[in-house]
């Protein structure tokens, strides 16, 4: 039985990679995402990824969202909250507007989604949860108080909620990259880019497929054991303790 995988911002970049991983290991894949149609179209006809739009942060469309896919194809078993945005700017400068937004998309969203698959999760006693966090919401980063907020708390979330689900065959864990060569990155600076690399030990950016060879791994039965853990991917940049 072909088991459903549902990725947020699951066509660009990190998120795509994921879409990609999962999809090569024989999962349906739904990749969402927000508002690039043209990245969206060409994720599907790529990949094979179906994919569907709507806003994770507002928690009307996520159910519209998850009604659709469980009517039409079937019970999610695989949900990874990738979808994230930034909205850089020291403290002193920062609007209420992008704490909030930064806030809603990459944290509230993760409540949304996985509130609408847990009951169901734990009624057919499988389900895996993957939350995608940040270096930068282990250690904290000038101008992303915001964004360091969100990414942390995704952590806490991790794992208060793999208590939850342990004994219901559920489980919840956490990946939390380090720099890794998406568009995004691509377009920084060339000195900065190279500043940033001479801090990261290994001597170069990671690979957004890294990131998604982790979640094929967390999102299989062989990861059961595995749960209410942050996996840190970043090149022994920082190292948690």
């Amino acid at each position: 039985m072909t088991r459903l995988a549902l990725v947020t911002g699951g066509t660009r970049g990190i998120g795509r990679a994921i879409s990609e991983g999962l999809i090569a290991k024989g999962y349906t894949v739904f990749a969402n995402y927000a508002g690039n149609d043209e990245k969206a179209k060409l994720c599907a006809e790529e990949t094979g990824a179906h994919v569907v739009k709507f806003d994770v942060s507002d928690a009307d469309a996520c159910a519209k969202g998850i009604k659709k896919i469980q009517s039409e194809h079937g019970d999610i078993d695989i949900l990874v909250n990738n979808a994230g945005i930034t909205r850089d700017t020291p403290f002193h400068k920062m609007s209420k507007d992008q704490w909030d937004e930064v806030i809603a998309v990459n944290l509230t969203s993760a409540f949304n989604l996985s509130r609408l698959v847990w009951e169901g999760m734990r009624t057919r006693g499988f389900g895996r949860i993957i939350n995608i966090s940040s270096i930068n919401g282990q250690k904290g980063q000038f101008g992303q108080v915001n964004y360091s907020a969100a990414k942390a708390g995704l952590i806490g979330f991790t794992k208060a909620l793999a208590l939850e689900g342990a004994r219901k065959g559920i489980t919840v864990n956490c990946i939390a990259p380090g720099y890794i060569d998406t568009d995004m990155v691509a377009g920084v600076p060339e000195n900065v880019l190279q500043n940033i690399i001479s801090t990261i030990p290994v001597g170069r950016l990671g690979k957004a497929s890294e990131i998604g060879d982790m979640v094929t791994y967390l999102a299989s039965d062989q990861a059961g054991f595995i749960t209410g853990a942050t996996m840190t991917i970043n090149g022994a940049q920082y190292i948690a303790g």
